[in-house]
């Protein structure tokens, strides 16, 4: 029964205003998730910004396209620092989200943890190995590209975006 951490890393050229006006947006979800994905806010009236307790449910289509209930509860907010999402009601067994965005010359750093456990224990193992953990790569370079074209890309000559998967 596998425990699982994807991190990535993503310099933006945008201030932190920018960037957080635009995270803090559950209205903004869909931009920035692939289009496959089927991605729809079931949520009705939700405010502009995010807040602690916050509960935001989705349709999603991630696998094969399978439509399935996705529900999160935004459990911690700092302004212009970070919000951490956690899964109530859909696919895996565990799923947290820490989003960290921090100042840096000439831009932003997001940075995203992950946190997660697939369902059926051994079985989820195994379809981390063959699927999860290359579509969830893939998903997020897809919200890196299209963070990218909001914002621009970031140009210096520091190392490049990272990004990490990890058994733990």
């Amino acid at each position: 029964m596998g425990f699982y951490q994807f991190k990535q890393e993503l310099k933006v050229n945008a201030s932190i205003e920018e960037v957080w006006d635009f995270i803090s947006s559950p209205a903004n979800l869909k931009k920035i998730t692939p289009e496959y994905m089927g991605f729809d806010i079931t949520s009705k009236g939700l405010p502009e910004k995010m807040y602690p307790g916050m509960i935001i449910s989705y349709i999603v289509k991630p696998v094969f396209g399978i439509k399935t209930t996705w529900v999160t509860e935004i459990t911690h907010v700092k302004d212009r620092q970070y919000f951490v999402d956690e899964q109530r009601v859909g696919p895996y067994a565990m799923w947290h989200h820490e989003h960290f965005i921090e100042p840096i010359e000439n831009g932003v750093l997001m940075k995203d943890i992950v946190s997660y456990k697939p369902p059926f224990g051994f079985l989820g193992s195994i379809a981390n190995a063959l699927l999860i953990k290359n579509k969830l790569k893939e998903i997020f370079s897809f919200r890196s590209k299209a963070i990218k074209q909001r914002f621009g890309d970031y140009r210096s000559v520091s190392k490049p975006s990272e990004v990490k998967m990890q058994a733990i």
